[in-house]
C-alpha cells in the first residue's frame, strides 16, 4: 500500500499528547461493510452501510474500491454519469485513474493523489483507468468519499481540486509507531491541503504491528474509523476490535484512539485505517442515485434537467 510513505518517520512532526482534562471519543457503534461492485464491475465495500445518516452528517457515503489485483483485460471503471449537489473525494492509494468531465476538468491521479470534485449545480463524469493499465492489468485500491454540499452552495459551479501526495501534511506519534496523512481538515496544528465547504478533517494513517495513535480531533466534528486493511482496535477505555471492512462510529470527544494489533496477518503487515469527521450541516437530505439535494422536488428536476441535456454532454 504505497499511497505516500516516508522511510524514516521520526523526522516527521510529531503529535502531542492529550493534554490534561481532554476526553477521548467514545465507540457507539461497529458495522461491517457489505461487499458489492460498482460501474463496470469493480469490487467496492459500503464503508457506512448500516450507520444512521444523522451520524453520517455531512458524508453521504463511502466507498473502498478494492484492494483487486487485475490481470491483463480486466481493470475496469464508470461509464459518463451525472452528480449535483455533493463532492466526491476520491483518494487513490494504488493503482492510476484517469477521470475527465464535461466542462473540459480531467487528469491522472496515483498512488497516493486526491481529485475532489465539487458537483454544485451539475456535471457529467467518467472515471476509467488507463488503457495501458487496461492492457497490462495491475493493482487498484482507493476510497470514495461523498461529502453533502449546504442548501447555498449546491448550485454552486462545478470545481476540480487536483491534490498531489506530496502536498499532504505527514505527521507521527511521539513514538514514531504510526504515519498520518492529512488531506484535508486540521490536526495537531497542521493542516492539509484539501479546501472544504463544509469544516471537515479527512485522515490516511498507518500504525506499526502495536503502535498507538491518539490522533486530536476536532470537538465540533463527529469522528469515524474506517479499516482498509489489518486488525487492531478503537476507543481508550472502551477499546473495541475493529478489522478489514469495519467502521466504528464515535461519540464526542478531545481525541480518536486507535491502537494496532502486535501480530497482524502477512497480507496485511500493518492496520490502515481512514478517519473522517466533518461539522454536521443538519438540513433535510433528499438522495436519489447521483443526485444529494435537500427536497424530492430537487432530486426531481435534476433528473429532469438530465434527461434534458441541461447537464451539457459527455465528451466525445
Amino acid at each position: 500500500m504505497p499511497a505516500i510513505t516516508v522511510d524514516d518517520l521520526t523526522v516527521l512532526p510529531r503529535l502531542s499528547a492529550p493534554g490534561l482534562g481532554d476526553q477521548p471519543r467514545p465507540v457507539w457503534q461497529v458495522t461491517t461493510a457489505p461487499q458489492g461492485y460498482e460501474g463496470e464491475g469493480f469490487p467496492v465495500r459500503r464503508a457506512f452501510a448500516g450507520i444512521d445518516i444523522k451520524h453520517l452528517d455531512p458524508f453521504i457515503m463511502m466507498d473502498q474500491m478494492g484492494e483487486v489485483e487485475y490481470a491483463p483485460g480486466e481493470p475496469k471503471g464508470t461509464p459518463w454519469h451525472p452528480h449535483r449537489g455533493f463532492e466526491t473525494v476520491t483518494y487513490m492509494i494504488d493503482g492510476v485513474m484517469d477521470h475527465q468531465d464535461n466542462h473540459g476538468g480531467g487528469g491522472t491521479i496515483t498512488d497516493g493523489d486526491t481529485q475532489w470534485m465539487t458537483a454544485g449545480r451539475g456535471i457529467m463524469h467518467i472515471e476509467a483507468p488507463p488503457e495501458w493499465l487496461v492492457q497490462q492489468g495491475g493493482l487498484f485500491h482507493g476510497i470514495q468519499l461523498w461529502v453533502n454540499l449546504p442548501r447555498d452552495s449546491k448550485t454552486n459551479d462545478p470545481r476540480y481540486q487536483d491534490i498531489r501526495s506530496g502536498e499532504v501534511a505527514l505527521l507521527t506519534t511521539p513514538d514514531a509507531g504510526a504515519l498520518v496523512r492529512v488531506i484535508a481538515g486540521r490536526v495537531g496544528g497542521h493542516d492539509g491541503p484539501g479546501s472544504t465547504y463544509t469544516p471537515m478533517t479527512l485522515v490516511h494513517a498507518t500504525l506499526e504491528p502495536g503502535a498507538r495513535l491518539e490522533l486530536p480531533w476536532n470537538v465540533d466534528h463527529n469522528a469515524l474509523v474506517y479499516v482498509l486493511n489489518g486488525s487492531g482496535t478503537v476507543g481508550a477505555t472502551d477499546a473495541t476490535a475493529l478489522r478489514t471492512g469495519q467502521t466504528a462510529v464515535l461519540g464526542a470527544g478531545d481525541f480518536v484512539t486507535i491502537a494496532a494489533d502486535e501480530r497482524q496477518e502477512s497480507r496485511s503487515p500493518r492496520l490502515d485505517v481512514v478517519v473522517v469527521g466533518g461539522q454536521p450541516i443538519r438540513e433535510p437530505i433528499a438522495w436519489a442515485g447521483p443526485f444529494v439535494m435537500n427536497t424530492k422536488a430537487e432530486v426531481l428536476a435534476a433528473y429532469e434537467d438530465f434527461q434534458k441535456g441541461r447537464f451539457g454532454l459527455p465528451v466525445a
